[in-house]
């Protein structure tokens, strides 16, 4: 048995050779000296429409090459001398080769983009049957700064994690959470505060360039030791003003583990925020937890999860169901594109099915241990969602429901990303294009508009349980909090609450956005790595 673990691409970079050519020169005179004929200058690889070299010919092929030894490989980078243009053609072919919907990508001269732009524009333009992109996930980040955070879980900046209502005027974000011990928590600042100035200046209305600039400078700091002055109202009306130095601030994945008592039930409930290779020993303590103290009911809180290791899913889905309900059952099964119907197209490998991981892994190591995991066992699990719920996070749902576990969501619609990828190193970029699709036990997978919890479930994507807005009233994890109370009625009664005391939070609606100018929204997937990411990588070895 094999999985996947967590390690970067490599491959083998082809350079083109040239031969040269020397030639002599004669005139007239027999007495001349024959003017040596200099090699000729390598040139550049041309763009033919619809004609793709293998991507290996263009790796690490880098108009600006890192040098010495990468300090998470300990290896020395790949890099060699070479153009924009060669490293468009890499990202052209390997989009050719890999992309789940490669024949849907327009094949535009990339000599009419920058490197950046031409990424961008390599994927499908089609819609969903509900009308939304079908790639909403398709992005790249700085190579260092991916590896910080997928092998370390640090990033930088104040802790906050934000909910962007509106980011034009009239603006509005309020504090999901923030990070233990981040400077933002240390600021006191709690869940539903609401943003009011940076800086000093009017973050609901400033609608001018110069305010803006501020105000993105302040938000999102560019480096450690950046200090802003942030003023906030909270949910009282009061309001507060803080200032905050940005700094390395390390994700704390697993949050707000307890057992609740309830109705005469005990429901394990924690706050999992992603799947990162860090949340496993948290993982592992809370459902020790759960075991020791014969929980009968437990409520996993992903409505910020944007998904991670597929790895870790397994294990997760694992200590949800145990031994019994997953012996011999499939996690899940990865389908690429119609090029590579029964091999996986990046490690060459013969495509099989992923199983429910019942062992601890050293992610470091590449290798399970021969610890077993807890497991309580379960038969039912609530899970709660947003639409920031994705990816790795719905494959735990939908993993768990392809062995007829009863999974009850309560929240809204999830994202919709049965997808994944492998992320891909070059020339100092990591990037992310969608490249398989994961299938059930039974085989389902078409969950592209997401889970929808419902009544009345028709259809294989919609899901038992109840409708409720994220409730920014109370802490995470408090037992009044809309969602967690809904999941903790409906355990006790098997239907939803009458009424829903939260309140949603809704984007701010404008007739035009033309003339307002918005804060930089920084992509959520940059913000955090891992939101809307299902992560594969080649196989981790069984203990000895």
């Amino acid at each position: 048995m094999s999985i996947n673990g967590l390690v970067k691409l490599s491959m083998v970079a082809c350079v083109l050779s040239l031969s040269a050519c020397g030639g002599g020169g004669g005139g007239n005179s027999t007495t001349s000296t024959p003017t040596p004929t200099p090699d000729p200058a390598p040139t550049e690889p041309t763009w033919v429409a619809g004609q793709f070299e293998p991507e290996a010919e263009f790796f690490a092929q880098c108009e600006v090459p890192r040098t010495g030894i990468d300090p998470f490989s300990g290896e020395a980078y790949p890099d060699q001398q070479g153009s924009a243009l060669e490293e468009k053609l890499f990202l052209r072919s390997w989009t050719n080769n890999t992309y789940l919907w490669y024949d849907e990508v327009d094949d535009n001269d990339p000599n009419n983009f920058t490197v950046d732009a031409y990424f961008a524009q390599l994927k499908t333009n089609a819609l969903t049957p509900s009308g939304s992109s079908k790639d909403n996930f398709h992005f790249s980040q700085s190579t260092e700064e991916y590896n910080a955070l997928a092998q370390t879980g640090v990033s930088s900046g104040y802790g906050f994690e934000w909910e962007f209502v509106s980011s034009a005027p009239p603006r509005e974000l309020i504090v999901r959470y923030t990070e233990p011990n981040s400077p933002a928590a240390l600021a006191g600042i709690p869940r539903g505060a609401k943003l009011i100035s940076v800086d000093g200046i009017d973050f609901v209305n400033n609608n001018t360039q110069a305010g803006v600039d501020v105000i993105n400078n302040g938000l999102f700091p560019s480096e450690n030791g950046q200090t802003a002055s942030l003023e906030f109202e909270l949910l009282d009306g009061t309001e507060v003003a803080v200032d905050v130095t940005s700094a390395d601030i390390e994700v704390s994945p697993v949050q707000n583990v307890a057992v609740i008592e309830s109705g005469g039930d005990r429901v394990g409930y924690f706050q999992f925020n992603t799947f990162i290779r860090t949340a496993q020993s948290d993982l592992i303590d809370a459902f020790n937890l759960f075991v020791d103290e014969n929980v009968s009911e437990l409520v996993i809180d992903l409505r910020y999860n944007g998904g991670g290791l597929l790895a870790l899913a397994s294990q997760v889905s694992y200590m949800v169901a145990g031994a019994n309900q997953t012996n011999g059952m499939i996690f899940e099964t990865l389908e690429f594109n119609d090029q590579h119907p029964t091999t996986n197209p990046v490690t060459g490998r013969t495509i099989s099915p992923t199983p429910f991981y019942d062992l601890e892994i050293d992610y470091d190591a590449g290798v399970f241990l021969n610890t077993r995991l807890p497991s309580p066992e379960l038969t039912r699990v609530y899970v709660i969602t947003t639409g920031g719920t994705c990816s790795a996070s719905e494959s735990v749902m939908n993993a768990l429901r392809g062995i007829d576990v009863e999974v009850v969501q309560i929240g809204t619609t999830t994202c919709g990303k049965p997808y994944g990828f492998y992320p891909t190193d070059n020339c100092g970029e990591t990037y992310f294009t969608i490249q398989f699709q994961g299938i059930n036990e039974k085989g389902f997978g078409a969950y592209s508009d997401g889970f929808i919890p419902t009544a009345s479930p028709n259809f294989d994507y919609e899901l038992p349980g109840c409708v409720v807005a994220d409730d920014f009233t109370s802490a995470l994890g408090d037992p009044s909090e809309g969602m967690l109370a809904a999941a903790l009625e409906h355990i006790s009664s098997g239907t939803c609450p009458a009424t829903i005391s939260a309140t949603p939070t809704q984007p701010v609606a404008t007739s035009s956005t033309e003339g307002l100018i918005s804060i930089t929204q920084p992509s959520e997937l940059k913000r955090n790595i891992l939101l809307h990411n299902k992560i594969l990588q080649p196989a981790i070895r069984q203990p000895e």
